[in-house]
Protein backbone atom coordinates (compact mmCIF):
# COMPACT_ATOMS: atom_id res chain seq x y z
CA UNK A 1 0.00 0.00 0.00
CA UNK A 2 1.15 3.02 -0.79
CA UNK A 3 2.94 5.46 1.69
CA UNK A 4 0.09 8.30 3.41
CA UNK A 5 1.39 11.91 2.96
CA UNK A 6 -0.85 13.37 5.33
CA UNK A 7 0.31 16.77 6.19
CA UNK A 8 1.11 17.60 9.54
CA UNK A 9 1.51 14.50 11.34
CA UNK A 10 3.45 16.15 13.75
CA UNK A 11 0.33 17.58 14.95
CA UNK A 12 -1.75 14.45 14.74
CA UNK A 13 -2.09 13.69 18.77
CA UNK A 14 -3.98 10.89 19.66
CA UNK A 15 -5.84 10.29 22.89
CA UNK A 16 -3.45 8.97 25.26
CA UNK A 17 -0.83 11.48 24.65
CA UNK A 18 -2.85 14.34 24.48
CA UNK A 19 -3.95 14.09 27.64
CA UNK A 20 -0.99 12.36 29.36
CA UNK A 21 0.09 14.40 32.30
CA UNK A 22 -2.36 17.58 31.85
CA UNK A 23 -3.76 18.59 35.40
CA UNK A 24 -7.44 18.34 36.12
CA UNK A 25 -9.26 21.98 35.92
CA UNK A 26 -11.07 22.87 32.23
CA UNK A 27 -10.67 21.90 29.15
CA UNK A 28 -11.97 23.25 25.78
CA UNK A 29 -13.43 21.15 22.97
CA UNK A 30 -13.67 22.74 19.45
CA UNK A 31 -15.53 21.69 16.59
CA UNK A 32 -13.62 21.54 13.23
CA UNK A 33 -15.77 22.14 9.94
CA UNK A 34 -18.23 25.02 10.02
CA UNK A 35 -16.76 26.37 13.86
CA UNK A 36 -12.94 26.64 13.20
CA UNK A 37 -13.06 26.88 9.03
CA UNK A 38 -15.26 28.90 6.99
CA UNK A 39 -17.71 26.17 5.56
CA UNK A 40 -17.65 22.76 5.89
CA UNK A 41 -14.36 21.86 4.51
CA UNK A 42 -15.80 18.09 3.68
CA UNK A 43 -18.73 19.21 2.11
CA UNK A 44 -16.51 21.68 -0.26
CA UNK A 45 -14.30 18.34 -1.00
CA UNK A 46 -17.47 16.47 -2.04
CA UNK A 47 -18.97 19.03 -4.12
CA UNK A 48 -15.11 19.54 -5.83
CA UNK A 49 -13.97 16.19 -6.13
CA UNK A 50 -16.82 13.56 -5.52
CA UNK A 51 -19.49 11.93 -7.70
CA UNK A 52 -22.84 13.77 -7.18
CA UNK A 53 -24.54 10.72 -5.83
CA UNK A 54 -22.73 11.65 -2.62
CA UNK A 55 -25.28 14.18 -2.24
CA UNK A 56 -28.46 11.38 -1.79
CA UNK A 57 -25.98 9.53 0.91
CA UNK A 58 -26.26 12.56 2.52
CA UNK A 59 -29.74 12.38 2.66
CA UNK A 60 -30.17 9.02 4.26
CA UNK A 61 -28.04 10.65 6.99
CA UNK A 62 -30.13 14.04 7.63
CA UNK A 63 -33.80 11.31 7.39
CA UNK A 64 -32.06 9.55 10.34
CA UNK A 65 -31.32 5.94 8.37
CA UNK A 66 -27.74 5.87 8.64
CA UNK A 67 -25.40 7.27 11.05
CA UNK A 68 -22.21 9.64 10.05
CA UNK A 69 -20.17 6.62 9.93
CA UNK A 70 -21.70 5.12 7.26
CA UNK A 71 -22.49 8.51 5.44
CA UNK A 72 -18.59 9.59 5.61
CA UNK A 73 -17.62 5.70 4.55
CA UNK A 74 -19.61 5.62 1.69
CA UNK A 75 -18.98 9.40 0.60
CA UNK A 76 -14.96 8.89 1.17
CA UNK A 77 -15.38 6.04 -1.31
CA UNK A 78 -16.79 8.21 -4.19
CA UNK A 79 -13.79 10.90 -4.01
CA UNK A 80 -11.55 10.97 -7.27
CA UNK A 81 -8.45 13.45 -6.26
CA UNK A 82 -5.31 12.98 -6.09
CA UNK A 83 -3.10 13.83 -2.59
CA UNK A 84 -1.69 17.30 -4.54
CA UNK A 85 -4.83 18.10 -5.22
CA UNK A 86 -6.66 17.66 -1.97
CA UNK A 87 -3.60 19.72 -0.31
CA UNK A 88 -4.47 22.48 -2.61
CA UNK A 89 -7.70 22.50 -1.62
CA UNK A 90 -5.96 22.96 2.47
CA UNK A 91 -3.54 26.06 1.10
CA UNK A 92 -6.95 27.48 -0.27
CA UNK A 93 -9.40 27.06 2.63
CA UNK A 94 -9.68 29.60 5.54
CA UNK A 95 -10.51 28.85 9.09
CA UNK A 96 -11.78 32.10 11.28
CA UNK A 97 -9.92 34.91 11.25
CA UNK A 98 -10.46 34.98 15.33
CA UNK A 99 -9.32 31.76 15.99
CA UNK A 100 -5.86 32.36 16.40
CA UNK A 101 -7.08 34.78 19.15
CA UNK A 102 -9.04 32.18 20.66
CA UNK A 103 -6.50 30.02 21.24
CA UNK A 104 -3.74 32.73 22.79
CA UNK A 105 -6.93 33.67 25.28
CA UNK A 106 -6.79 29.82 26.66
CA UNK A 107 -3.27 29.62 26.68
CA UNK A 108 -3.13 32.47 29.10
CA UNK A 109 -5.69 30.90 31.09
CA UNK A 110 -3.67 27.84 30.50
CA UNK A 111 -6.85 25.89 29.37
CA UNK A 112 -5.39 23.29 26.98
CA UNK A 113 -7.78 23.06 24.08
CA UNK A 114 -8.61 19.72 21.35
CA UNK A 115 -10.04 19.74 18.07
CA UNK A 116 -12.94 17.45 18.22
CA UNK A 117 -13.90 16.80 14.34
CA UNK A 118 -16.46 14.10 12.73
CA UNK A 119 -14.68 15.20 9.62
CA UNK A 120 -11.09 14.37 8.05
CA UNK A 121 -7.77 14.63 9.73
CA UNK A 122 -5.87 15.07 6.94
CA UNK A 123 -7.17 18.63 6.09
CA UNK A 124 -8.16 19.72 9.57
CA UNK A 125 -4.49 18.87 11.15
CA UNK A 126 -3.35 20.81 8.08
CA UNK A 127 -5.22 24.02 7.88
CA UNK A 128 -4.58 24.34 11.64
CA UNK A 129 -0.82 24.03 11.32
CA UNK A 130 -0.85 26.91 8.51
CA UNK A 131 -2.85 28.52 10.74
CA UNK A 132 0.84 28.54 12.88
CA UNK A 133 -1.48 26.94 15.74
CA UNK A 134 -0.10 23.76 17.79
CA UNK A 135 -3.58 22.21 18.67
CA UNK A 136 -4.30 18.69 18.81
CA UNK A 137 -6.49 17.56 16.17
CA UNK A 138 -9.10 14.21 17.04
CA UNK A 139 -10.88 13.48 13.79
CA UNK A 140 -11.12 10.50 10.85
CA UNK A 141 -8.53 9.20 9.82
CA UNK A 142 -7.97 10.10 5.59
CA UNK A 143 -5.89 7.25 3.74
CA UNK A 144 -4.67 7.66 0.70
CA UNK A 145 -5.13 4.62 -1.13
CA UNK A 146 -3.11 5.28 -4.43
CA UNK A 147 -3.66 6.79 -7.76
CA UNK A 148 -7.13 9.23 -7.27
CA UNK A 149 -8.63 6.96 -4.68
CA UNK A 150 -9.17 7.38 -0.91
CA UNK A 151 -10.97 5.75 2.48
CA UNK A 152 -11.84 6.61 5.78
CA UNK A 153 -11.10 5.34 8.77
CA UNK A 154 -12.67 6.00 12.84
CA UNK A 155 -9.71 5.56 14.93
CA UNK A 156 -11.90 7.56 17.66
CA UNK A 157 -15.50 5.15 16.97
CA UNK A 158 -17.41 3.29 19.24
CA UNK A 159 -19.39 0.83 18.55
CA UNK A 160 -22.13 1.41 21.39
CA UNK A 161 -21.96 5.45 20.38
CA UNK A 162 -25.79 6.09 20.39
CA UNK A 163 -25.73 8.54 17.50
CA UNK A 164 -23.34 5.68 15.58
CA UNK A 165 -21.12 9.08 14.37
CA UNK A 166 -17.73 8.41 12.71
CA UNK A 167 -16.13 10.10 16.11
CA UNK A 168 -17.54 9.82 19.16
CA UNK A 169 -17.16 12.72 20.76
CA UNK A 170 -18.63 12.05 23.90
CA UNK A 171 -16.24 9.28 24.41
CA UNK A 172 -13.62 11.55 23.70
CA UNK A 173 -14.49 14.35 25.73
CA UNK A 174 -15.08 11.88 28.79
CA UNK A 175 -12.04 10.57 28.37
CA UNK A 176 -10.63 13.89 29.54
CA UNK A 177 -8.89 14.76 33.25
CA UNK A 178 -10.73 17.63 33.85
CA UNK A 179 -13.41 18.91 36.66
CA UNK A 180 -14.90 21.11 33.81
CA UNK A 181 -15.81 20.97 29.90
CA UNK A 182 -16.37 23.46 27.53
CA UNK A 183 -17.48 22.62 23.85
CA UNK A 184 -18.13 24.42 21.01
CA UNK A 185 -20.04 23.72 17.90
CA UNK A 186 -22.47 24.41 14.73
CA UNK A 187 -23.91 20.97 14.27
CA UNK A 188 -24.80 17.57 14.49
CA UNK A 189 -21.54 15.62 15.58
CA UNK A 190 -21.99 18.13 18.65
CA UNK A 191 -25.91 16.91 19.66
CA UNK A 192 -24.71 14.21 22.15
CA UNK A 193 -21.49 16.07 23.52
CA UNK A 194 -23.47 19.07 24.33
CA UNK A 195 -25.68 17.19 26.45
CA UNK A 196 -22.61 16.57 29.03
CA UNK A 197 -20.47 19.87 28.49
CA UNK A 198 -20.35 22.58 31.50
CA UNK A 199 -20.34 25.12 28.89
CA UNK A 200 -21.66 24.84 25.55
CA UNK A 201 -21.12 27.67 22.96
CA UNK A 202 -22.91 26.97 20.01
CA UNK A 203 -24.57 28.07 16.75
CA UNK A 204 -26.42 27.17 13.72
CA UNK A 205 -27.97 24.08 13.95
CA UNK A 206 -26.21 22.97 17.51
CA UNK A 207 -27.93 26.07 18.84
CA UNK A 208 -31.64 25.24 17.61
CA UNK A 209 -30.67 21.53 19.12
CA UNK A 210 -29.64 23.05 22.66
CA UNK A 211 -32.72 25.15 22.63
CA UNK A 212 -35.04 21.86 21.74
CA UNK A 213 -33.68 19.87 23.85
CA UNK A 214 -33.38 22.65 26.84
CA UNK A 215 -29.77 22.29 27.21
CA UNK A 216 -28.28 25.99 28.23
CA UNK A 217 -26.41 27.14 25.58
CA UNK A 218 -24.31 30.72 24.74
CA UNK A 219 -24.64 31.63 21.40
CA UNK A 220 -21.95 33.15 18.88
CA UNK A 221 -20.97 34.33 15.76
CA UNK A 222 -17.64 33.85 15.33
CA UNK A 223 -14.32 33.09 17.60
CA UNK A 224 -14.81 37.05 18.75
CA UNK A 225 -17.78 35.56 20.73
CA UNK A 226 -16.72 32.98 22.10
CA UNK A 227 -13.48 34.57 24.02
CA UNK A 228 -15.42 36.91 25.63
CA UNK A 229 -18.04 34.39 26.68
CA UNK A 230 -15.29 31.97 27.87
CA UNK A 231 -13.05 34.76 29.74
CA UNK A 232 -16.52 35.61 31.26
CA UNK A 233 -17.67 32.64 32.42
CA UNK A 234 -13.76 32.12 33.86
CA UNK A 235 -14.19 35.25 35.58
CA UNK A 236 -17.61 34.00 37.04
CA UNK A 237 -15.97 30.74 38.53
CA UNK A 238 -13.95 33.36 40.51
CA UNK A 239 -10.42 32.44 38.00
CA UNK A 240 -8.05 35.64 38.11
CA UNK A 241 -8.15 36.65 34.62
CA UNK A 242 -4.47 36.87 32.65
CA UNK A 243 -4.31 38.37 30.72
CA UNK A 244 -7.48 41.04 29.75
CA UNK A 245 -9.46 39.55 27.25
CA UNK A 246 -9.14 42.18 24.72
CA UNK A 247 -5.62 41.90 24.64
CA UNK A 248 -5.57 37.67 24.07
CA UNK A 249 -8.65 38.07 21.60
CA UNK A 250 -6.82 40.55 19.29
CA UNK A 251 -3.65 38.23 20.03
CA UNK A 252 -2.32 36.60 16.48
CA UNK A 253 0.36 33.35 16.00
CA UNK A 254 3.83 34.03 14.88
CA UNK A 255 3.85 33.52 11.27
Amino acid sequence: MPKDESIGGEFQVYREEAYKGVPAGIRVFVDFDGTVSIGDTTDLILDRFADPSWRAIEAEWVAGRIGSRECLARQIDLIRASPAELDAFTRDATIDPHFAGFAALCGAYDLPITIVSDGLDRIATAMVARAGLKIPVFANHLEWLGGRRWRLGFPHTRTDCRATAGHCKCATITAASAALHVLIGDGRSDFCAAAGADLVIAKDSLAAHCARSAIAFEPFTNFADASLILARWIAALGRDAVPQPEEAVHASPTA
